[in-house]
């Protein structure tokens, strides 16, 4: 737990100068932070190697602009018109440095490009996690520091958001970086850097993440309110340096994009402005969940772990009650403020109409620090001897077995979830192969300048990365009747450098509201991709029929199996759930396939 005060009834001194007094024997739980270093590069290389797109935001809002900075082309959505500004191209533009130097390196090619940029995010990710792991570790306890890497590493919650390319994913990097410099005390109070690394996550990424900045800084003024006049001026100065470094950084994010929009273009302000003041419906006019959606999401990426986070809070005040240590005022409410990110995270969303994953995102640090100390907590209550005790009386080999009993469900159900998710929705990674974008020199099928189209799968849709040179996507009509991304103007004028940019695009709105200017006649298709669920019974919808049965024209290239979520049962839509014989019938996953399709050529004509 955190640094203890004295003796009670001594004047307030501020913790830090306790802190740095305090030096605590090694501990037999510490590990070094090289060696954690490589288990959360572990994990993250495996999501980088193997995650599904989970959103088409990460395709089209994301992945697409990218390809389009560095290849000329691809699908544009409405938020990157120059009338609505809500997406950041600095953030982009990052990315696209990335990738391109990869194109620098041998044997390069798109697809390539696209998983160098993951390899690039399961490193700076595994990188913030070290930090915040090692700040843990000897600010709180280094067995709380390893229940942290264990709640990451197994989690699912980990598997979708280290290497996802979203600006939550990013806040999320930010968050463990601010928190890690709030926590820390060594050597001084890190104010600036905290609000430093938040302000970067809330300008450059998502802006709603700065406020979990919140609990810190209401620390940092409450301590500074209880200490002397020079303590409040110093907490004046370190917010005032790590305000002015944010206001900077904004200054810098408005000039670039102001750049490519080629106008003022504030882009933080602008996705405040349309989630919470937009006359036209903002986000909600993309659905709306029950307050429960994260409840039952989390539980299903974190597990026992989101039980435990839940769980941390009554814990420690149940452990300041009971504890026969007499804990201090400062060092109970550091503690506090550690474990509030979670709560107000999770309170100020579930309290939100409409509700996506990511948005939980930059949570998912505290979400694993909350569950690491309330385990700690129960094994410290668990763990105790004393024979006057109940717990006492529990023989020391049957706790070890029920705390290596709770470890095993935590890493089989993180498994069974990650294993099902990469098995069940993979096929859009896979699909793409015969057409030459992924290996280099392949010549594939199609020409430069061939249409791959999608109707009812637009959404799963990878990003151009996967189809070579050329080869653009189209969109055929579908029973969907929203806003589908249009395409980044082609066009070379001003500067001749990414005139899409700031081209203003025709068709779009921020209203979903279906434009008809999107599709193409299937004639002008070279390629479709189809999915086909067999056990869908009844006539299809007229805009949706069965292209893989239409053997006159088209022919399947590849195919991939694919889950039937809508004739699955809920476990096995969860987790994975092994296609045997064994399994009941009922609980068995249900297939589909995914589908390539290339148009026949018209048989020549004999005369």
């Amino acid at each position: 737990m955190p640094s203890e005060p004295g003796e009670s009834g001594e004047h307030f001194v501020h913790p830090v100068a306790r802190h740095a007094k305090k030096k605590k024997p090694p501990s037999a739980f510490a590990i070094e932070p090289i060696k954690a270093f490589y288990v959360f590069l572990a994990a993250n290389l495996i999501a980088a190697l193997f995650a599904p797109i989970q959103d088409c935001d990460e395709t089209y809002n994301y992945w697409e602009p990218t390809h389009y900075l560095s290849h000329g082309y691809g699908r544009q959505t409405w938020e990157y018109s120059p009338e609505y500004s809500i997406r950041s191209w600095f953030y982009i533009g990052i990315h696209a440095i990335v990738g391109n130097f990869r194109r620098l390196l041998p044997q390069s090619t798109k697809l390539g490009e696209f998983y160098f940029v993951r390899y690039v995010l399961a490193f700076a990710c595994a990188l913030c996690q070290v930090l915040f792991f090692r700040v843990i570790s000897f600010t709180l306890n280094p067995r709380i520091g390893i229940f942290f890497m264990l709640a990451t590493v197994l989690s699912p919650g980990n598997f979708h958001a280290s290497v996802a390319y979203l600006p939550s994913s990013f806040a999320m990097y930010t968050s463990l970086l601010g928190a890690a410099a709030f926590m820390n005390w060594k050597g001084g109070l890190k104010t600036s850097q905290g609000i430093w690394w938040f302000a970067l996550g809330g300008i450059l990424g998502w802006p709603f993440a700065a406020a979990l900045a919140a609990p810190f800084l209401v620390e940092e003024g409450l301590f500074a309110l209880l200490s002397d006049r020079a303590a409040l001026f110093q907490a004046i100065s370190r917010i005032g340096q790590g305000v002015l470094s944010a206001l900077s950084f904004q200054v810098v994010d408005a000039a670039i994009n102001s750049f490519f929009y080629k106008k003022f273009a504030m882009v933080s302000w602008n996705i405040v402005k349309y989630n919470i003041f937009s006359s036209t419906g903002g986000p909600n006019l993309y659905g709306t969940e029950p307050w429960t959606f994260y409840f039952r999401n989390l539980l299903i990426n974190f597990n026992v772990w989101f039980v435990l986070a839940l769980l941390s809070l009554p814990l420690f005040l149940i452990q300041k009650v009971f504890s026969a240590k007499h804990h201090g005022f400062q060092s109970g409410l550091r503690t506090i403020v550690f474990l509030s990110p979670f709560y107000m995270w999770l309170g100020i969303f579930t309290l939100q109409p409409h509700k996506e994953e990511r948005f939980m995102y930059p949570a998912y640090p505290f979400i694993s620090l909350n569950a690491a100390l309330a385990l700690h907590i129960i094994l410290n209550a668990f763990g105790n001897s004393d024979p006057k005790t109940l717990v006492g009386k529990v023989p020391a080999k049957l706790k070890l077995a029920v705390v290596m009993a709770f470890m095993f469900v935590s890493l089989d159900l993180g498994l069974a979830r990650v294993v099902g998710v990469y098995t069940a929705y993979s096929a859009p990674l896979k699909l793409y192969e015969p057409l030459g974008a992924g290996v280099f020199g392949q010549e594939g099928l199609g020409s430069r300048g061939d249409n791959v189209c999608f109707g009812k799968e637009w959404y799963r849709f990878p990003s151009s990365y996967f189809l070579p040179r050329d080869m653009h996507v189209k969109f055929i009509r579908s029973e969907f009747r929203g806003l589908l991304p249009g395409e980044f103007s082609e066009a070379r004028t001003g500067f001749g450098f990414w005139s899409g940019t700031w081209l203003p695009p025709s068709g779009m709105n921020d209203r979903n509201e279906e434009d008809m200017g999107k599709y193409v006649d299937i004639r002008q298709c070279s390629f479709l991709v189809d999915t086909q669920y067999p056990e869908h019974k009844g006539a299809l919808p007229p805009n949706e029929p069965d292209y893989i049965s239409d053997t006159e024209n088209w022919e399947a290239v590849k195919c991939e199996p694919f889950l039937d979520a809508g004739s699955t049962h809920l476990l096995a839509r969860v987790l994975w759930v092994p296609d045997l014989d064994v399994v009941p019938e009922k609980f068995r996953r249900k297939w589909g396939q995914h589908c390539l399709l290339q148009r026949k050529r018209p048989a020549p004509q004999v005369e």
